[in-house]
């Protein structure tokens, strides 16, 4: 097993450093091996994803990031900006099938910024496309607009677009994850204003009558952004594009009290997968030693379990992450009244600790 190790930017490499320390505790046959990517790497390449890098990602079994991005780099033209480095990566590797979790452990209830009735026994999973849509759709720019209502001024413009084959792919995916769960699935669109995601609603109908066992909704995404907050055990499998995706993954995190609890999976067709916390650089909290680890130690999990093909180590961190939870260690993100402080690399011991 080869694991490529990319911390990246800001608190990147505070809370990689603590899931390798975890996974180093498992005793497993693996090797790593570690490079530099955003920020970092265009400090000392010029660009976010040298090709060094990049051979490294598509080598490796599997890839476990940490998060680029610092507001210096925010004057950067956009293809050398560190963000690049993620999307370059998921479009390299194929990886167009985003798992992102979104648990609410007992222990945190008190922590979510709703009513504990709302969330005790929370477990959505939202599965994201990852390599379509606007983020990715050509052709994209600026110009001096000839029409429209302001002739003659700048104006900007990025295109979506879906194609049935990249629908099909991810509706697959939806659909047999739910085969594993409450088998419930809710598509997330806008097919009432956009074409793109008309195409993206019957495509997910169609794929949907192969899987008479699983319930299929439709859901437009402003509804959607609000039942995350009114009801949110009403969903079981969320799937949607890339944008709205984005978008609603990390609302979702903060139901469950922090954003720096939920691990993130992208996977493409081999099984091969990229895993990182949902959360991004946070430069402002960077060398303080405060960061939560538990996101990227549960992304960890996750990369045992889907690409490393270890289930029974996953399970152990997975484990050790509830015991640590328990026993009433938080990061600042998560600590409440009655509960103890600790920092990044205290809480990274304590889960080794916890493995048993």
């Amino acid at each position: 097993m080869k694991i490529a190790i990319l911390p990246g930017d800001g608190i990147g490499t505070e809370i990689v450093a603590e899931a390798v320390k975890v996974l180093q505790a498992l005793d497993l046959a693996f090797e790593t091996e570690t490079a530099l990517v955003g920020g970092a790497a265009f400090d000392a390449f010029g660009h976010p994803l040298p090709e060094a890098t990049l051979q490294l990602a598509k080598d490796a079994d599997a890839i476990l990031f940490g998060a680029v991005g610092d507001w210096k780099y925010d004057t950067l033209e956009r293809p050398l900006r560190p963000e690049q480095a993620i999307l370059g990566l998921r479009k390299s590797l194929g990886l167009f099938a985003n798992f992102r979790p979104a648990i609410c452990y007992p222990q945190l209830v008190d922590a979510s910024s709703l009513k504990r009735e709302l969330v005790s026994g929370l477990d959505i999973l939202i599965i994201r496309e990852l390599t379509g849509d606007i983020y990715f759709g050509q052709p994209r720019g600026r110009r001096i607009a000839t029409d429209g209502h302001f002739p003659g001024t700048e104006e900007a413009f990025d295109t979506m677009r879906y194609s049935r084959p990249e629908i099909e792919r991810i509706a697959h995916v939806a659909f047999q994850a739910a085969r594993k769960r409450d088998k419930r699935v809710t598509s997330v669109d806008k097919a009432n204003v956009l074409e793109t995601f008309q195409l993206w609603k019957d495509v997910l109908t169609d794929v949907g009558l192969q899987y008479p066992d699983v319930a299929l909704d439709h859901m437009y995404v402003d509804n959607a952004a609000m039942q995350l907050v009114k009801a949110p055990k009403k969903f079981d499998v969320v799937v949607t594009g890339n944008m709205f995706g984005d978008i609603l993954s990390d609302a979702a995190a903060m139901l469950t009290g922090s954003i720096g609890m939920l691990p993130s999976a992208s996977l493409n067709d081999k099984g091969q997968g990229l895993y990182e916390p949902s959360h991004g650089s946070a430069p402002d909290i960077a060398g303080k030693g405060v960061a939560n680890p538990l996101a990227t130690i549960l992304s960890a999990a996750m990369m045992l379990r889907f690409s490393l093909n270890q289930p029974a180590a996953a399970a152990r961190i997975e484990q050790a992450v509830d015991r640590v939870l328990t026993q009433g260690l938080r990061t600042p993100d998560i600590h409440s009244h009655g509960t103890t402080r600790v920092g990044t690399v205290a809480m990274g011991d304590a889960v080794v600790k916890a493995l048993g």
